[in-house]
């Protein structure tokens, strides 16, 4: 189950001490058990196409030379050369839209798997590291696609003029892997419109199993599973013995990403949110530590607190909350 493991500590000479989470999480080397296998298969071979969308995402240049020409000087050639390229853009659009169904398939078997039964948040982190390494590498590719994304407007671009073309020239005959019908095109461009796609594609997903579970798994389950999980994160990277585990270099910043997307995704499920004084989740101590990385690490997941999650401006919020994230 790679490494061994710290237990949750408490001081033996007072039961109400708070808990300590010097629990290590091996974000590197988890493997599944027995009981895990068939869900962490499943997630698998979803997460096996993560990194190669990331990295077409990152080197998506678009074709808005190309329908730039076309729209001011629609000869039939332009047109033409206009739509030779952006057809297989939208093919890959459109698997970047279907890998996000695959992510709100996934997560429910994940937070099933963790949320669900008698045992506490901690004995489900402790004892489930595989399926908590591939809920890691989910919010991270999450928060990476989205801010990939908001950097390529030409996403947005390139869908508008393939349905502008679809609609007013006809093309309707497209087969194989580059069909888009319109009505497929028009939930593309509903996916594309929001700023921050693959996170509210997560959230909907977490909410929907919330729901959905009600009566068999409470909402605490969850919300808890994703504080402890948050709180264990934040005490990975303030402890230099347990960060000091870390066998590669980039861990780190992914522990970061996980950390900041665990306080957004229970922002977005918890009734009153992250950021309430009674809230679980060390909201200041997550902030702080963000402001002692370098700033390329800490900006990206500055801003997606900022302007990603659902609380913060809420009048429950302390000023010092909004001061820190202000700054």
């Amino acid at each position: 189950m790679g490494k061994l493991l710290s237990l949750l500590a408490r001081d033996d000479s007072n039961c109400c001490t708070p808990q300590k989470y010097d629990l290590f999480l091996d974000f590197e080397n988890g493997e599944p058990s027995e009981s895990e296998l068939q869900t962490y298969q499943e997630v698998k071979s979803v997460l096996a196409s993560a990194e190669g969308i990331l990295s077409e995402l990152a080197l998506y240049k678009g074709a808005g030379r190309e329908i730039r020409e076309a729209i001011t000087t629609p000869t039939d050639e332009a047109v033409a050369a206009a739509w030779i390229v952006v057809l297989p853009l939208v093919a890959r659009l459109k698997a970047f839209y279907f890998f996000s169904l695959d992510i709100q398939r996934v997560v429910p078997l994940i937070l099933n798997e963790l949320c669900s039964g008698i045992m506490s948040p901690t004995q489900h982190l402790e004892s489930q590291q595989a399926l908590v390494k591939q809920l890691a590498d989910i919010l991270e590719f999450v928060l990476k696609f989205d801010e990939y994304k908001m950097k390529t407007p030409a996403l947005q671009n390139d869908l508008s003029y393939y349905r502008r073309s679809v609609s007013r020239r006809g093309f309707n005959t497209i087969e194989g892997e580059a069909a888009v019908s319109t009505e497929l095109a028009n939930r593309m461009s509903l996916f594309y419109a929001q700023a921050t796609p693959m996170l509210r594609a997560l959230t909907q997903a977490t909410e929907n199993f919330v729901k959905q579970n009600k009566d068999i798994i409470p909402i605490e389950n969850t919300t808890e599973t994703l504080a402890t999980m948050a709180k264990v994160c934040l005490r990975m990277l303030e402890s230099p013995s347990l960060a000091g585990q870390f066998e590669r270099e980039e861990t780190e910043l992914l522990v970061l990403r996980v950390m900041v997307g665990l306080i957004i995704l229970y922002d977005h499920i918890h009734p009153q949110g992250a950021f309430v004084r009674s809230s679980p989740v060390d909201v200041k101590g997550c902030v702080r530590l963000l402001r002692e990385q370098a700033p390329i690490k800490s900006e990206p997941l500055l801003n997606a607190l900022r302007y990603t999650t659902k609380h913060l401006n809420e009048d429950a919020t302390p000023k010092q909350i909004k001061n820190l994230l202000a700054a």
